[in-house]
């Protein structure tokens, strides 16, 4: 009995890439550009829907190839308005996607993995452990197959996984979404974080103008390690350093995560280790709320301390912002997101 051949997605290719796909199909160079308008433009979702493309053409496309668009397979909304989704991966596994809608803001969070090696924590993905990276086509299938994507103002990298310890997909997925070919989003809109993977950092600062989110959570590596076994490998006073070879004083903006823990990390003594560690790199920190995670003993800090904490930081020049807290009720929140119930669901 034959088998089917598997047939190669389309989404998550650059316009050169489609191109060679257009000569291998027998169509003229000139179909690549009209791939990318249904592909990224349109939402296409099927290659017969290519409609400018001959029928011949379309036919010969589809016996290798398909779109690769999947829909959510789960759906939940927030009482806040955020809604988090369940994407299928390639692979054959699930990603969650955060919609965070904010008066004229409307902003996504994508992942980047399955799961994720970092092991914070704070952090429930972690502890779902590491699956596997994501395609450039699955990162951009969060986007293209949002049902709110029209809607879309902003994409931060700050689902699922590590970005850095997945570059090139998220790298090349960046590229399409800033293209002309793509979205032709500027890089303002579009913001990668990470623990500070050192070498990946440098990488990303070269080759791409979107902000940048390091998590830091403390200034003083002891308390961090403790907190982020990255530490060990990726010092966060390395990492601000090599930062401050760069100028952030115009398009790029440098931003550090900080959730907040009582009787960890937010005292004035740590106060004050932040402002001895970013002095004189131009940034600001967002100060997070904790979100309770099954089985790890730690506990946020209460409003009246973040405040402070933002008080004291900001009295000395530092930009610190007190992050709003959405989706906590359908495990949406910074830090909640794990689709390891439904690996450990199958038979």
């Amino acid at each position: 009995m034959q088998t089917e051949k598997k047939k190669t997605p389309l989404m998550g290719m650059t316009l050169e890439e489609l191109r060679r796909v257009a000569a291998d199909a027998g169509l003229p160079r000139f179909a690549a550009g009209q791939m990318t308008r249904w592909i990224y433009q349109k939402g296409a979702t099927d290659i017969g829907q290519m409609t400018d493309l001959s029928k011949a053409g379309r036919e010969r496309l589809a016996e290798g190839y398909m779109v690769g668009a999947m829909e959510p397979v789960e759906c939940q909304r927030s009482a806040d308005g955020t809604t988090k989704y369940m994407f299928p991966t390639a692979s054959g596994k699930m990603v969650e996607t955060v919609f965070i809608p904010d008066c004229e803001r409307a902003t996504l969070c994508v992942s980047s993995q399955v799961g994720c090696r970092m092991n914070c924590l704070f952090c429930q993905t972690g502890k779902q452990g590491f699956e596997g990276n994501l395609t450039e086509g699955d990162i951009l299938n969060q986007i293209m197959q949002l049902p709110e994507r029209e809607r879309l103002t902003n994409i931060v990298y700050m689902g699922q996984g590590e970005p850095l310890d997945n570059l090139d997909s998220v790298l090349k997925s960046t590229e399409i979404l800033m293209a002309g070919y793509g979205w032709a989003w500027s890089p303002k809109r579009i913001t990668i974080s990470t623990v500070g993977l050192k070498a990946g950092l440098r990488r990303l600062m070269d080759e791409s103008p979107c902000h940048v989110a390091v998590s830091m959570h403390s200034a003083m590596p002891e308390k961090r390690r403790e907190l982020m076994p990255a530490e060990g490998a990726w010092s966060i006073r390395d990492v601000v350093g090599m930062l401050k070879e760069y100028d952030f004083s115009h398009q790029r903006r440098i931003t550090f995560e900080y959730i907040m823990l009582k009787g960890l990390n937010d005292s004035p003594a740590d106060a004050r280790a932040i402002l001895s560690l970013v002095g004189g790199l131009e940034c600001r920190l967002n100060l997070i709320r904790y979100h309770k995670i099954p089985d790890i003993d730690l506990e946020g800090s209460d409003i009246k301390t973040m405040e402070a904490f933002r008080d004291m930081l900001t009295a000395h020049g530092l930009t610190a912002t007190i992050r709003a807290s959405r989706g906590e009720d359908i495990m949406a929140a910074c830090g909640l997101l794990s689709t390891a119930r439904r690996r450990e669901a199958k038979p």
